[in-house]
């Protein structure tokens, strides 16, 4: 009998430590984003998203509103002049030789501020006369289930989301005691924007597109909204809804067609399909794609001000991505309401943003939320080859760096709109992929073609100096000296120098991996026909020979070589250490007085780089406390006013959240070099701690625990059945593993199946 009760309360503990550690992969309740009232500005309204279509919760002048955005909805028509035949590297290179260089910035710069498109453009709203329900109670967002919830005191509450797979977004009001006026509002592209100045560095009006007047038309329970656009586009948005017994229930989709297009199911066809299936339906699908979503990772970390700010840009990252939607622009699925069009036209940016936005994906083990960008990639490299051969005059592989939804170069500051590196840099994402996943199709198909050819490109376009070293024709750093003539040199920068010799040595490297002897070889010479850094002895990296990092400036080009490439690490030796240590010390020294908020965000990642914790965790701090809105949107300048930085505006851009994210995972774990890091970059005063199911290079899913200030235990999961190598984090000598293992160098090495779990244990 007594053998019975104790085996009865040893499966009860059991099942409530499962059942814990299952509702620990949730977020916890607190990090949702919870209001006494609605927003009164788009930019500060509850994100709804699911990759394809986004919409935005806020009140306008006594009503409810939902801004309704999808992903596609773009003007497309080709950006001025650049069909002409001035239109050549070889011409800028000429015109910056002659000191004629406003003619580039006349031909190239101004069309992209002078135009209104091509441009993101939104889609419509939906708004609800909501002055008689009195006052409100509460507006949430659980972001474990991505469920908005708006409750007045009278008892009448709201419910909406965007359903997570389906392109069609919903709403149920329950309680109502009278009939409740509600209707679609187009944009205005015939009529005035919001004349009020609100900082958020807004582009033109929308009317200036030039777009004649939407049709909108009802019936019974349905309306139908219909806009042309540019060059054949057109959308279409879909609202239907009923009425019963105080439940007013409805769904909304927004379909979009281009000549040459894919054909969509229209949106009136799926509204019509989503009300057969009905809210409580949908909803109880779109809960089981966010559960399955939390369960990838988690985190649990004794600072709640990051911890909550990690669970919010995650849900960010789940609503901004996937579903066949394409990369994460500026602003993605929530592209501003007010009659303008968005921060810098909302399109793709590719000298920082677009590769900001997925660093976290791949730690977090969210590679179905990366595999968009790839995909999106691979489908316009047509466009893409095109470029190449056309405005630089070579072959291989380049990408615009400012990009419309098709990816056709826009123009703007050219130095990095139309920058030789732009497809390296890229390139870095296809490398990522391959390591975190060790898919050996996508290194084959996708990974290795790609940085191939961004090897040959970089190969054919340089020339040799006099001192026998390959150079590019002209280069620059992201952004330093904005768009001016200064901001090209002669001899290759630091920025650009460092994606050419990383993609020499990955092409070598992944030849190697696939038995192509003779281009390894071929890769490895041309990765020595490079020059070196250019490193000052006492304050690191410099932009270029002669221009050192003396000034407070918002974009840290000039170290891409040591994060995030890692081509220079601190796991290498002391000369590497020094150089980190000593550009990050200039960094510090010279300060953030130019800095925006995604400065900080990298800052972060700098700082775990260098297993500076207490670092890393103050500059994300400063980054969450100081550069996001109460919705937790980054907005690039300094809101409190307080000497973080002297930019103050607030154009919301999603790069900083989703570099944060990166940022907290760094401290967490590390594997960029190889060896695995379990906690590797900890403020002192974090003694409980843990992370679930994070990836690692290898394609490696690994969970860590700390208690008391000393790692407890480990667990690795194997996908491919590889050799994994971790920096032991046990202070105690004597260690528990489930598998066979060897030290080296305190490294512990182990050689794993596919499909195996290995367990490491004090």
């Amino acid at each position: 009998m007594k053998h019975k009760i104790y085996l009865l309360i040893i499966l009860t503990a059991f099942s409530c430590k499962t059942e814990r550690n299952k509702n620990e992969l949730m977020p916890p309740p607190e990090a949702n984003l919870r209001f006494t009232e609605l927003a009164k500005t788009w930019d500060e309204a509850i994100p709804l998203g699911n990759g394809m279509l986004g919409a935005l919760i806020w009140e306008k002048d006594y009503k409810l509103r939902f801004s309704l955005d999808r992903a596609d909805l773009w003007d497309l028509r080709p950006m001025e002049n650049l069909d002409k035949p001035e239109w050549r590297f070889a011409w800028v290179k000429e015109q910056w030789e002659k000191d004629t260089y406003q003619n580039v910035q006349q031909m190239f710069d101004a069309p992209y501020d002078r135009n209104p498109a091509p441009s993101k453009i939104p889609g419509a709203a939906l708004e609800f006369d909501i002055y008689s329900l009195g006052e409100i109670e509460s507006a949430e967002l659980d972001i474990r289930t991505a469920l908005c919830e708006v409750k007045w005191k009278n008892g009448i509450t709201l419910q909406t989301f965007i359903n997570a797979e389906k392109t069609t977004g919903w709403f149920r009001f329950t309680g109502l005691e009278n009939r409740l006026g509600f209707g679609l509002i187009p944009p205005a592209y015939s009529i005035q924007g919001d004349t009020a100045a609100d900082n958020s560095h807004s582009g033109q009006d929308l009317k200036l597109l030039g777009y004649p007047a939407g049709e909108m038309w009802a019936e019974e329970n349905h309306i139908t909204y219909i806009q042309v656009g540019w060059g054949g586009f057109r959308y279409i948005v879909s609202l239907r809804f009923k009425e019963d017994k105080g439940i007013t229930e409805g769904c909304w989709s927004i379909s979009s067609g281009y000549p040459g297009w894919e054909k969509q199911i229209p949106a009136n066809e799926q509204t019509a399909t989503a009300m057969q299936s009905g809210f409580s339906n949908e909803l109880k699908n779109h809960k089981k794609w966010w559960q399955n979503y939390w369960s990838k990772s988690s985190i649990s970390i004794p600072d709640t001000i990051l911890s909550r700010q990690w669970y919010l840009e995650m849900y960010k990252l789940g609503a901004a991505t996937g579903n066949g939607a394409p990369p994460v622009s500026l602003q993605a699925i929530w592209t501003a309401d007010n009659g303008k069009l968005p921060p810098w036209k909302g399109d793709f940016h590719h000298d920082l943003n677009t590769q900001l936005s997925y660093w976290p994906a791949y730690s977090s083990n969210h590679m179905e939320q990366e595999t968009g960008f790839i995909t999106w990639l691979q489908k316009n490299r047509p466009e893409f080859e095109k470029y190449t051969r056309q405005y630089f005059g070579v072959s291989g592989l380049n990408v615009p760096g400012v990009t419309s939804l098709t990816g056709q170069p826009m123009g703007g500051w050219i130095q990095y709109s139309f920058g030789p590196t732009v497809s390296a840099w890229l390139g870095h994402h296809f490398y990522l992929h391959w390591r975190y996943t060790m898919d050996r199709e996508f290194l084959e198909k996708e990974a290795w073609p790609w940085i191939r050819d961004v090897a040959l490109f970089l190969d054919e376009l340089s020339v040799t100096d006099k001192s026998g070293f390959k150079k590019l024709p002209l280069s620059s750093s992201p952004e330093i000296y904005n768009n001016s003539r200064e901001a090209w040199f002669d001899q290759t920068t630091n920025f650009d120098l460092g994606l050419a010799r990383w993609t020499f040595e990955k092409a070598a490297e992944l030849a190697a991996e696939l038995g192509k002897t003779d281009e390894a070889v071929k890769w490895e010479k041309a990765l020595s026909q490079w020059p070196s850094y250019d490193i000052d002895p006492e304050t690191g990296f410099t932009f270029i020979k002669g221009v050192p990092y003396n000034e407070s400036h918002r974009h840290f080009s000039h170290l891409i070589a040591f994060h995030p490439l890692g081509v220079i690490d601190w796991s290498k030796g002391e000369e590497d250490q020094k150089i980190i240590k000593s550009t990050i010390e200039t960094l510090d020294r010279i300060g953030p007085e130019w800095w925006t908020g995604y400065s900080y965000s990298w800052h972060g990642n700098l700082k775990a780089r260098a297993f500076d914790g207490n670092g890393a965790a103050e500059a994300l701090r400063t980054f969450s406390q100081y550069f996001c809105l109460k919705n937790s949107f980054h907005v690039n300048g300094d809101q409190s006013k307080s000497g973080k930085s002297k930019f103050v505006y607030r154009p919301f851009t999603l790069e900083g959240n989703f570099a944060f994210a990166s940022g907290i995972q760094e401290m967490l774990m590390q594997s960029h070099n190889g060896i695995v890091r379990i906690f590797p970059a900890i403020p002192d005063d974090w003694k409980d701690l843990s992370f679930s199911k994070f990836r690692a290079e290898g394609a490696f899913l690994i969970s860590a625990v700390m208690e008391k200030g000393e790692v407890t235990s480990v667990e690795i999961f194997s996908e491919k059945g590889r050799e994994i190598k971790i920096f032991n984090p046990f202070k105690n000598e004597k260690i528990n593993c489930s598998s066979p293992f060897k030290t080296e160098d305190n490294i512990l090495i182990i050689n794993t199946n596919p499909g195996q779990t290995v367990r490491i244990s004090i």
